[in-house]
């Protein structure tokens, strides 16, 4: 047995262990594989802890960085504190209206809405319309722009807001001196931010599983006083 189908079947375990199946997140999976959308979204278990740090945080204003087909999104917006909202940022149309079809099967319409633009021309707009801090910030698009989305999120936070980086490990490529890819090159970047920002305590971890081997990183943002 290879190292992933051992990883694999240490999250299938995990998973029917601890996480339940649930029609919505089900259907949500189904719809944007027979879509044709690339199978990047979070493992059920991983889904399963963002949305348990979302709860710990009692977050009631969310902000998502790349939606795919809804998955986390779900996942998310089922954290929210009675009344709170869901913002979540996606460049493709045909990404969206997936994700939206996923999200009013899930009956969470009321509590999200999806933005359909360049990340960072929408995080520009947020933060032009002083929008209420988010108290969750989930940054999963393109890895090149994480600095720059990271930058934005930190205008857009308070002190305590939670931020998570997904997919910071690219398979120990962060590790490799002479890798050029705009990914690698981009998580980097992002990592160099969050360890010379006054304003962020973070920690990254890596992790295997049914996605492989990568990671995430996790911080808090300090009182600014």
């Amino acid at each position: 047995m290879s190292e992933q189908q051992e990883w694999d079947r240490v999250d299938d375990y995990l998973s029917d262990m601890l996480v339940q199946s649930d029609p919505a997140l089900d259907l949500a999976l189904r719809s944007s594989a027979e879509a044709g959308l690339p199978a990047i979204n979070v493992s059920p278990n991983q889904g399963k802890l963002l949305h348990l740090l979302a709860r710990m945080s009692g977050a009631r204003h969310i902000l998502e960085v790349g939606t795919l087909g809804g998955y986390s999104t779900i996942w998310l917006a089922r954290a929210l504190a009675p009344g709170g909202r869901l913002v979540s940022l996606e460049k493709i149309h045909h990404h969206a209206q997936i994700a939206r079809n996923n999200i009013h099967s899930a009956e969470l319409d009321d509590m999200v809405d999806i933005v359909v633009d360049d990340a960072l021309a929408s995080l520009d707009r947020l933060i032009a319309d002083g929008v209420e801090p988010f108290d969750f910030i989930f940054l999963d698009a393109d890895k090149e722009n994480n600095a720059a989305y990271l930058e934005r999120a930190l205008r857009l936070s308070r002190p305590g807001t939670v931020i998570v980086g997904d997919n910071v490990v690219r398979k120990g490529r962060i590790t490799h001196e002479g890798n050029t890819d705009p990914d690698v090159l981009g998580v980097r970047k992002f990592l160099t931010l969050m360890a010379d920002s006054p304003e962020l305590d973070s920690t990254a971890v890596q992790t295997v599983g049914s996605k492989g081997w990568d990671g995430f990183s996790l911080s808090i943002v300090s009182d600014r006083t």
